[in-house]
């Protein structure tokens, strides 16, 4: 299933990506850069009460972010600058990923070895100037 959203109504593409998902906690984000995915994150993460703004962890790799009652963790991470799962184990991607908490990753293919295999994949597509679709790939 394909959902078409303007890109400054991001609330409603979270709101449905998250009813995609069902429970799944391991989400890939599939898309070209300036495609949207950090933005579309930072939305999800409002839906999910976490404090703060979500920003790109592309230098640090993984941001961990608290909701407001402390009793959830997303992890946000940004796989480009990794080179292989060595890296990834020391910068603290592995234990995110089987915490069971949501793990919102960018550029997933750096590593699709290190993925868990019920992971979500979504491709987001720039249509126009304004319009994105969201797909889930494998649901």
């Amino acid at each position: 299933m394909t959902f078409l959203f303007h890109r400054l109504a991001l609330s409603e593409a979270a709101q449905w990506l998250l009813g995609q998902i069902g429970t799944a906690r391991v989400i890939c984000f599939h898309g070209d850069m300036g495609a949207g995915k950090t933005t579309l994150i930072a939305s999800i993460c409002h839906q999910l009460d976490i404090e703060g703004t979500a920003s790109s962890p592309t230098f640090p790799i993984i941001h961990e972010y608290g909701s407001a009652g402390g009793s959830r963790s997303v992890y946000h991470m940004d796989w480009y600058r990794l080179n292989n799962a060595d890296e990834a184990e020391r910068a603290g991607v592995i234990d995110a990923l089987y915490s069971g908490s949501y793990c919102l990753i960018e550029w997933p293919q750096k590593l699709p070895e290190i993925i868990p295999p019920d992971a979500i994949h979504v491709s987001i597509q720039v249509v126009d100037e304004d319009k994105r679709t969201l797909q889930v790939l494998n649901k």
